[in-house]
């Protein structure tokens, strides 16, 4: 007995300590990602440094002020060099991310795509423009981590195809930017590399999942970004930031690189598929990128993307717009100042000739409950589990982690337990464990045609109608560091846009008054429940704060989004 006993203490010993190894193996690859990021920081500004002193008189504030289209012009003409250009936004990263924690890294290689572009034979429409790309966008020699501890170490081989094409166009990819853990939140922090702060208010976040873009281009440290979206992460962010932002249909820009890295919810096959898009200061801005972007190189290098190039007539049209307009889903009451800026842009677009006809988006709670997270939570969570090595979370994804951890019984059991409680859950369905999975493959199917039956019934009701594009609300304005977490589903006026795969942009219109304050006071949401509640806490004391609306076309008709999105912007700014 004595020596079992003495096996059996020294099997849980050694146990112990291998987990304590393994703990300490994952600390010390977190602290070198940290070490390496901080290196690249002081070598970057050391050549920021001596490029100050060798060419003294640059006119930052000139620079940064240039809209994208003026640069892109003094660039192509040589009244402005790359150069200057490339260290000007350099200097005013480092800067921002200082202030916000914005950059994941530094692209080091900048300055050797500064010269290839130079060697180029004829100038790419985005000849000499300082791009940033989120954390995930394959970078050849970098890491792509989406903020899991799994991916330290093992660097893109190649790059993406969208990073390959923005190369090609005369582009300089010199930032990444950080992320939230997983991407599966619209905070933005990480264990790895910290939290990112909205740059207007520091108390509150940027967004996400690609909220380091939101935050860096706000703060005037790039013009031109990349990020992501699989349920708001572009226009979440441009909303939080006061930004324009556009998610276009999933498969009209490559994410070839991006897909095979498999640690994501950008990576995995589903019926709900991830979009890259840019995000900006202004609407011309995403219109050029995708001008550039959309051209013979890319429908080359991924024979998956449609070879449809950008209609500059559409976009450049002055006919009126039929245009359909909700300022609630009915699923999530979003903050007053969110509904008015809706209402206030309606007005402003049949003053200025446009149509405007009441829309309702068909059954918003079976989309939510049944169809989006559904699909991302099929299997219980299980896959978006193994993503967490050594249960290293960040402490926004703990209650979803926790949630997906409970056994399949004990949530059979919690279900039966919150049976009263089932109108109220099915209403907000604020927690993951009550998310009906798909328990074989027969019923993965039924739920993959019940989303192509859905988009079925919502294009017909568009036609029904003849809407050209349509006007609705965003989720804002910026949320309460940590909160975001706490709300999940309060991103339903834009998941939508997702489970149909149409495009949709966000463009700033508005900023939250002291009547928009007093009348948050009034805020009851939906039930006056505790999650309605937590909303209200989230978005108090935005005062200054950006407002903004969202904007949607069918698919393929990004042009028409945009062409929305300039017209809602040009009334924005006469207002």
């Amino acid at each position: 007995p004595s020596a079992a006993l003495a096996l059996l203490c020294s099997s849980a010993a050694a146990v112990v300590v291998w987990k304590w190894l393994g703990k300490r193996q994952i600390q010390k690859q977190m602290e070198e990602a940290r070490r390496t990021r901080d290196e690249g920081v002081k070598k970057i500004a050391k050549a920021v440094q001596q490029f100050r002193e060798q060419v003294p008189s640059v006119q930052t504030d000139a620079i940064l002020s240039l809209p994208l289209l003026e640069l892109t012009e003094r660039l192509q003409e040589g009244s402005l060099s790359p150069k200057t250009v490339l260290y000007t936004y350099l200097e005013k990263a480092l800067e921002v991310t200082q202030q916000t924690n914005c950059l994941r890294h530094f692209i080091l290689e900048c300055e050797e795509q500064l010269q290839e572009i130079q060697q180029q034979r004829e100038k790419g429409p985005l000849y000499g423009v300082p791009v940033s790309i989120k954390d995930h966008i394959g970078h050849k020699g970098h890491l792509s981590t989406c903020g899991l501890v799994q991916r330290l170490g093992t660097p893109v081989q190649e790059d993406s195809i969208l990073v390959k094409v923005l190369k090609r166009q005369g582009a300089i990819p010199f930032a990444m930017t950080n992320v939230p853990q997983s991407l599966f939140n619209y905070d933005c922090s990480n264990p790895i590399f910290g939290q990112t702060l909205n740059p207007f208010n520091h108390q509150k976040s940027p967004g996400g999942s690609s909220g380091g873009e939101g935050a860096l281009i706000a703060g005037g440290g790039s013009i031109l970004g990349i990020g992501s979206d699989v349920g708001g992460s572009i226009r979440l962010p441009s909303s939080f930031c006061g930004l324009c932002g556009l998610k276009p249909t999933a498969e009209r820009l490559s994410v070839w690189c991006s897909r095979l890295l498999n640690v994501d919810i950008c990576s995995r096959p589903t019926p709900v598929p991830c979009a890259l898009g840019p995000m900006a200061r202004d609407v011309d801005s995403l219109a050029l990128c995708m001008k550039a972007l959309l051209c013979q190189e890319m429908f080359q290098l991924d024979p998956t993307v449609p070879p449809i190039p950008f209609d500059e007539e559409v976009y450049s049209s002055s006919a009126p717009l039929r245009v359909g307009y909700y300022d609630t889903d009915g699923y999530f009451p979003l903050p007053p100042c969110m509904r008015r800026a809706v209402q206030e842009t309606r007005g402003a677009l049949q003053a200025a000739g446009h149509q405007l006809v009441p829309f309702s988006p068909p059954r918003i709670h079976y989309v939510m409950t049944e169809l989006f997270l559904k699909t991302f939570f099929a299997d219980g969570g299980d896959a978006w589990l193994d993503m967490f090595t050594g249960g290293i979370v960040d402490p926004n994804l703990k209650s979803q982690v926790n949630s997906c951890k409970i056994p399949r019984l004990g949530k059979k059991l919690l279900a039966l337990i919150l049976k009263p409680l089932q109108f109220l859950l099915l209403l907000k369905l604020k927690n993951v464990a009550t998310i009906s999975t798909c328990r074989s493959v027969k019923e993965m199917w039924n739920h993959h045609h019940e989303i192509e039956v859905y988009r079925t019934e919502f294009i017909a009701q568009w036609r029904e109608l003849q809407l050209d594009v349509v006007l609705c609300p965003v989720l804002g304005p910026a949320f309460t560091t940590g909160y975001p977490g706490k709300l999940l589903t309060a991103i339903s006026s834009t998941m939508l846009y997702n489970v149909l795969n149409f495009p949709a942009g966000v463009v700033p219109v508005s900023t939250v008054t002291e009547a928009d304050e007093e009348e948050l006071k009034l805020y009851r949401g939906c039930c006056d429940d505790p999650w309605d509640r937590t909303l209200k806490q989230a978005v108090a004391g935005a005062t200054g704060l950006p407002v903004a609306v969202q904007c949607v076309a069918l698919p393929w008709r990004e042009e028409l989004c945009l062409r929305l999105m300039k017209e809602v912007e040009t009334l924005s700014r006469e207002k």
